[in-house]
């Protein structure tokens, strides 16, 4: 038996194989960017219309189930006072107590509606003013403002300071600017507030659940509850029919105009675009989930303020990114 190393001799046609070096990498999608899926699934639910066949169907449903009920209603409450008069109108009181929290719940979604309305019908005066530098109804456009605003202990201080300063504004732009930085500078600041901290849960929540659709949920229930808040903020305290018909106006502008997308510079405050791709897939998924919700919560700023913001007022939302989910970034790294 030989001792040593062994020599294994390869053939010339054996060094003309494939080279290992000239094989494709193997791809790794956890390389890829993340996109914020779950917030472009909650924006395209929210902004979805449903065809006329659709509303035509359900309509029709809630007419027939209501005529259904109210018949089998009447029935039994008519039955049950045959067969024992007192149950039967002890029923009856609470069916009539039901119907009135049922109207006075309706009442209330009518006066949500209402105040939306109201805050739409300011904007718009407010534009058109600017627009003709028109001083008189830049006064009226006030005037309505501070109706909006009276009682509210928030904007006291915002409303005393206008009142004294409003009689040396000589142009409609200097007049509306002023009551935008004394009277809504506040509320702008409470709002930003709501939207750095929706942003913050949904890219926490995003970024822990590992679920297919809670994170889409959580996204949606969020941006919901904040697009709520930043009503209320501004004035209009909406209801479920008008909280829903908010969200859909904020989410079908930001679809059509792209904005419910991936930027190159959405993240650069926090992250760095080098820096995101190295991130874990999930971590990455709810940092972007977090920076839309954030860009949604400047967009319904803009609709439910009752002036247009001024010149140079518009929150940032990069300001916004950075405030809510450079801390978030910092410990995760950490």
């Amino acid at each position: 038996m030989a001792k040593g190393p062994v020599l294994i001799e390869i053939d010339a046609e054996d060094r003309t194989g494939p080279n290992v070096a000239d094989a494709p990498p193997v791809p790794d999608e956890d390389l890829a960017l993340p996109q914020g899926q779950a917030m472009q699934v909650a924006a395209g639910i929210a902004a979805r219309k449903p065809s006329r066949l659709v509303r035509w169907f359900w309509s029709l449903a809630v007419a027939l189930i209501g005529a259904v009920a109210s018949i089998a209603a009447w029935d039994f409450l008519t039955g049950l006072v045959l067969r024992n008069p007192i149950l039967g109108w002890g029923v009856t009181a609470l069916t009539g107590a039901f119907l009135l929290v049922l109207v006075a719940i309706c009442l209330r979604e009518f006066a949500a509606l209402g105040r939306l309305g109201r805050l739409d019908g300011l904007r718009r005066a407010a534009d058109t003013a600017l627009e003709a530098e028109d001083l008189t109804a830049a006064r009226a456009v006030t005037d309505r403002l501070l109706a909006l605003y009276k009682g509210r202990e928030d904007t006291r201080w915002g409303r005393g300071r206008f009142e004294e300063l409003q009689r040396d504004q000589m142009d409609a732009s200097s007049l509306l600017v002023l009551a935008d930085s004394e009277i809504l500078g506040p509320l702008d600041v409470a709002a930003a507030r709501e939207v750095e901290a929706a942003a913050r849960q949904v890219a926490t929540v995003t970024a822990l659940v590992p679920l297919a659709l809670a994170d889409v949920a959580a996204a949606l229930t969020a941006n919901l509850r904040m697009i709520r808040r930043i009503a209320e903020v501004y004035g209009g305290r909406s209801g479920f029919l008008g909280g829903w018909r908010l969200t859909r106006a904020v989410m079908a502008h930001l679809v059509a105009t792209g904005a419910v997308a991936v930027g190159d510079d959405l993240l650069e405050p926090v992250l760095g675009g080098s820096i995101l791709g190295k991130l874990s897939r999930r971590f990455g998924e709810g940092l972007v989930n977090g920076a839309l919700t954030a860009r949604v919560g400047v967009a319904a700023m803009e609709v439910c303020r009752p002036l247009p913001f001024a010149t140079g007022k518009k929150p940032k939302v990069r300001d916004i990114i950075k405030r809510s989910l450079g801390g978030l970034f910092s410990t995760s790294k950490s």
